[in-house]
C-alpha cells in the first residue's frame, strides 16, 4: 500500500511576498533529486475564466512541474467576496477543517507542497488560517517573508510565537542590493540564535517584479494598435511623457524597459520613448498616433496600447501591478528556479522534512 505523503506549508508574512516562486524553486530542485511531489492550495484567489474546478494558479504550477492529476490536491475554498458575504450571513456553515482532512487521504507523493493564505491571519474566518491548515494537514511551515526594514526581525518573531513548532523555518525574499550583505551577516544570524532557521535570502529582481505587456493590456483594458506579437515583452519601470522633448529624452535614457505613458497627441515624445528603452507605449486621450509613429513601432517591435483613461488613472494601474503579479512567463520560472538553486538551502530543507533522494546525483 502507498505510504502517506508528508505535507510542507508554503505561507507568508503578506501577500505577494513570493509562495508560488518558492514552491516552484523548492520543487524544481526535489523532482531534480527524484522525489515524488504532490501540489495544491486550499485557500482559492484566482479563478479560471470558464470557472472550473482547478483554480488557475494551481493548474499553471502543475502545469510547469509536469504533475498529473492524480498528484494535485483540490481548492476546497474560493475565497472571495461572495463567499465571504455567506458565510458572515451564516448562510455557510461547512465544516473546513473537516474537508480539509481529506488531504490526509493522498498517498504516494514524497512530499506535497501546499500554498497557504497570504498572511497569517487570511482564512481564520473559514478556520483555515496559516496554522489552522498546517494541523489540519500535519504540515510543517515555511514562512516568506518580503524585506521592507530591520522591523522584518520582529515580525518574524511574532510569526513564531504564533506559528509554534509548526514553524519549519523562513524564506527572506526581495532584498535590496545594497542592504543584502546586512541581512545575511546580521539579520540571519540574530533569527538563527533565536530558533527560527533562515533556509534562504533572495535578493531584490527587477524581473520578478515586472510585468508583461500583455498583462497591462488585460488591466488597462487597453487596445493594442501594433506589434500585438510582442506582448511577452517584459516592463520593468513606468515613465510618463508629459516634459517637453529636451527633457523627456534625458528622463527616458535613465530607464530600462519602461512602458511610456503619454498623450496621444504627443508625437515628439512618443518619438523620443522609441529611440529609448521602451518595452510599450501607452496612449492616453482617445487619440491615434501618427503614422510615421506606428511606422517606427513596427520597425523597432515596440507595441503601441491606446487606453481610455486619463493619464492619472493609466499611471496608477500600471504602478499597481509592478511586483504584484503572479509568477506566469517562462523567463520569470527560469530565474526562479536559478535564483533558488543559488540563495536556498535546499539540503537543509530535505534534512529537516526527513526526506532522501531518490537518484543519485
Amino acid at each position: 500500500m502507498p505510504k502517506a505523503a508528508r505535507y510542507l506549508l508554503i505561507g507568508s508574512t503578506e501577500a505577494y511576498s513570493g509562495k508560488s516562486a518558492t514552491v516552484l524553486g523548492i520543487a524544481h530542485y526535489l523532482k531534480a533529486q527524484g522525489l515524488d511531489l504532490g501540489y495544491g492550495k486550499p485557500l482559492g484567489t484566482c479563478w479560471s475564466k470558464d470557472a472550473t474546478s482547478i483554480e488557475e494558479d494551481v493548474q499553471f504550477v502543475a502545469d510547469v512541474l509536469h504533475l498529473p492529476a492524480d498528484r494535485l490536491q483540490p481548492t476546497i475554498l474560493a475565497l472571495d467576496e461572495p463567499t465571504i458575504q455567506r458565510r458572515i450571513r451564516g448562510d455557510d456553515r461547512v465544516d473546513y477543517p473537516q474537508a480539509l482532512k481529506k488531504y490526509l487521504q493522498m498517498r504516494g507523493p514524497d512530499l506535497v507542497l501546499l500554498e497557504g493564505p497570504a498572511n497569517l491571519e487570511e482564512g481564520s474566518l473559514f478556520d483555515l488560517s496559516l496554522r489552522q491548515v498546517a494541523e489540519g494537514v500535519n504540515a510543517r511551515i515555511l514562512l516568506v517573508a518580503r524585506f521592507h526594514s530591520l522591523l522584518i526581525v520582529g515580525a518574524l518573531i511574532s510569526a513564531r510565537r504564533r506559528l509554534g513548532d509548526r514553524l519549519l523555518g523562513v524564506l527572506i525574499s526581495d532584498i535590496p542590493e545594497d542592504r543584502f550583505e546586512e541581512v545575511k551577516t546580521t539579520v540571519q544570524p540574530y533569527l538563527e540564535e533565536r530558533g527560527i532557521p533562515v533556509f534562504g535570502l533572495l535578493p531584490r529582481s527587477a524581473l520578478l517584479r515586472s510585468v508583461s505587456v500583455g498583462e497591462l493590456v488585460s488591466q488597462l483594458k487597453a487596445e493594442v494598435l501594433c506589434r500585438g506579437d510582442r506582448l511577452d515583452l517584459m516592463v520593468e519601470s513606468l515613465s510618463i511623457g508629459a516634459m517637453n522633448v529636451n527633457s523627456a529624452l534625458k528622463y527616458f535614457r535613465k530607464g530600462r524597459n519602461m512602458a511610456v505613458v503619454t498623450g496621444g497627441d504627443r508625437t515628439d515624445i512618443q518619438l523620443a520613448a522609441l529611440e529609448t528603452s521602451t518595452q510599450c507605449l501607452i496612449l492616453t486621450g482617445q487619440m491615434p498616433p501618427s503614422p510615421a509613429i506606428l511606422n517606427r513601432a513596427e520597425d523597432l517591435e515596440i507595441p503601441i496600447l491606446s487606453v481610455d483613461l486619463d493619464t492619472l488613472t493609466t499611471v496608477e494601474i500600471v504602478d499597481r501591478a509592478f511586483g504584484k503579479v503572479r509568477v506566469k512567463e517562462p523567463v520569470k520560472v527560469e530565474y526562479i528556479c536559478n535564483s533558488m538553486a543559488e540563495n536556498f538551502d535546499a539540503a537543509r530543507l530535505m534534512t529537516e522534512l526527513g526526506l532522501e533522494p531518490a537518484v543519485t546525483v
